[in-house]
């Protein structure tokens, strides 16, 4: 079913999907999208979460909701880093005013991992965090912001042309916001890191380093012939699928 919900000022609006009525479905995931490619774009980015969000609850047993963050797919507003974070922050907090659950998980693809590595560390009210090709820092965006700003323009997260109305305010998220930094502080939470060993986009040194900075109470899958996209992998989607049943257990 749609769901709509705030973040700050801004209406966000997402997709949750119940598991079978004879599953506990007190555990709950949040699915994070990453940022889009300039061939698909803002429209399409988050497009096919639903139907993911679908089959984790069906398969798993688990209360699963995937979200657009602000300037992607139907929700409202321009990209920033720092608003993203924000917005999942606000997907947490929804969550856990309006269900029952045990406590919340987080699987995020690319940004949307390294997001959620983020939103892990910063408090206990996440249980668990898997990532998918995500970055350890965003320091590649932050070396040529005014690039990185066109460029979220051209593929469609940023559509006010005004905005943003501070560019060193909003070029600095970029640099301050650092998975790297926040990932020792989750474990002995779950933390699953997944990466395409020929990922062309984030080096699988990313993951390598993450895993490294956890201290070693982390699960790292390293796919071979895996690229970026892996939420169209079938064999990431089986890891997490699997991954869902052992915290259940």
């Amino acid at each position: 079913m749609d769901v709509v919900f705030r973040s700050g000022e801004l209406t966000l609006r997402g997709h949750l999907a119940e598991p079978p009525a004879t599953a506990a479905g007190r555990r709950v995931l949040i699915l994070c999208h990453g940022f889009p490619a300039e061939s698909w774009g803002s429209a399409a980015v988050s497009e096919s979460y639903p139907d993911l969000a679908d089959r984790l609850a069906a398969e798993a047993g688990w209360t699963v909701m995937s979200f657009d963050f602000r300037g992607a797919g139907r929700s409202e507003g321009n990209f920033s880093l720092d608003g993203w974070r924000d917005d999942l922050r606000a997907a947490i907090e929804y969550l856990a005013a309006h269900h029952d659950a045990e406590g919340v998980w987080l699987a995020g693809f690319s940004t949307g991992g390294a997001l959620a590595l983020c939103a892990a560390g910063e408090g206990e009210r996440v249980r668990g965090v898997a990532t998918f090709a995500a970055p350890a820092d965003f320091d590649g965006w932050a070396h040529d912001a005014r690039r990185f700003l066109e460029h979220a323009r051209n593929v469609g997260v940023i559509k006010d042309r005004t905005y943003p109305e501070h560019f060193d305010v909003w070029a600095h998220a970029l640099s301050e916001i650092r998975p790297l930094v926040q990932v020792p502080k989750i474990p002995p939470r779950a933390l699953l890191i997944v990466h395409g060993a020929d990922d062309d986009v984030v080096p699988v040194m990313d993951a390598r380093a993450l895993a490294d900075a956890a201290d070693g109470d982390v699960e790292l899958r390293v796919l071979n012939g895996a690229g970026h996209r892996l939420r169209h992998d079938p064999r990431a989607i089986a890891v997490l699928i699997g991954w869902l049943d052992r915290q259940s257990a």
